[in-house]
Parts: structure tokens; C-alpha cells; sequence
């Protein structure tokens, strides 16, 4: 038989309960059922415990330990990871936002990754571009479609002034 552990727990059984069934992710619920059976009085060993959550002694003994030193909140805090660095910086963005929106804008993804490379000095490859371009920033490259040399505008402009607009019936 183990020996028994002494701690004391600052929130209430049913303040406790409340968070236990407001608490979405199954870790925090675990570490808040452990709590709960600390407190009321289910529980007196730290091996009965990992015996019911079916997890390590050690892990208990981690789990009280961070409760001891910062406390519920910190016992349920998500670490998340701080992710990658951007490849692009924001200077660069807010330029190639600007001359997104200007009339002459760019006619290829390749283009803009060969204005980086020049104008900003960042070597970026395509799919990043692309990516930021079409999805962050929300843009699409419009470049007019081809028109004949030979047309006549003329005719062009007759052509549209005496069609009918298009109704659906």
C-alpha cells in the first residue's frame, strides 16, 4: 500500500462539477474527474487513481504537482505550439497587396515570386505564393482574354449595342 498524499483542493465539489461538464477536451476532463475525487473524498492514494483513469502514477504525480504550483488554471492550460515562421514578411505583404490593386497587377503567379525575389529579396516558391495570394489576400490574377488582331471594333461595339440583354423566360 502506497502512502497517502495531502492536498489541498480550493474550489468546491460542485464548482468542479460544473467545470467537468462544460470541459470539452478529454484530458482536462480526466484531470478535473481527479480533482473531484480528491475532493470528495473518493479517492486517497495517487495509484488508485491511475488505476481508474488508467493512466502512470507518474503522470498523477505531475498532474498534483502543477496544481500545487499554479493552481486549476494552470493545471487545464493548452500548450499550443508557436508554428513556423513566416516566409513572407509583412512589408512585403502590404507592397504586393498594393500592387495587387493597382490596373496592371501581375499575369502569372510566377511573375509575382520573380517581383519578390527582386523587389524584396525573398526567395519564395510558388505554392507559397500562390497560396497567399489566392487565399490570405484573397486575389485573383485577371488578365483580359485574348482578342484577335483582326477584329474590328467597330463592328464590335455595333455587335454589342444591338444585342438584346439576356433575359430568362
Amino acid at each position: 500500500m502506497s502512502r497517502p498524499f495531502k492536498i489541498e483542493i480550493a474550489e468546491s465539489e460542485e464548482e468542479l462539477k460544473k467545470r467537468l461538464q462544460t470541459a470539452n477536451l478529454g484530458n482536462q476532463k480526466e484531470k478535473l474527474i481527479m480533482l473531484w475525487w480528491i475532493k470528495s473524498g473518493q479517492v486517497k492514494e495517487q495509484q488508485e487513481i491511475g488505476k481508474r483513469l488508467a493512466k502512470d502514477t507518474s503522470t498523477v504525480t505531475r498532474w498534483l504537482q502543477k496544481y500545487r504550483t499554479d493552481g486549476l488554471s494552470g493545471l487545464l492550460e493548452i500548450k499550443k505550439a508557436p508554428g513556423a515562421k513566416r516566409k513572407i514578411d509583412d512589408a512585403a505583404i502590404a507592397a504586393l497587396e498594393e500592387e495587387l490593386k493597382t490596373g496592371k497587377g501581375f499575369s502569372s503567379y510566377g511573375e509575382i515570386v520573380e517581383w519578390l525575389k527582386h523587389q524584396h529579396k525573398l526567395d519564395i516558391e510558388y505554392a507559397t505564393v500562390y497560396a497567399w495570394v489566392r487565399y490570405r489576400l484573397g486575389a485573383k490574377l485577371k488578365v483580359p482574354r485574348p482578342q484577335s488582331h483582326k477584329q474590328d471594333e467597330k463592328l464590335v461595339s455595333e455587335f454589342k449595342k444591338n444585342s438584346a440583354p439576356f433575359s430568362t423566360v
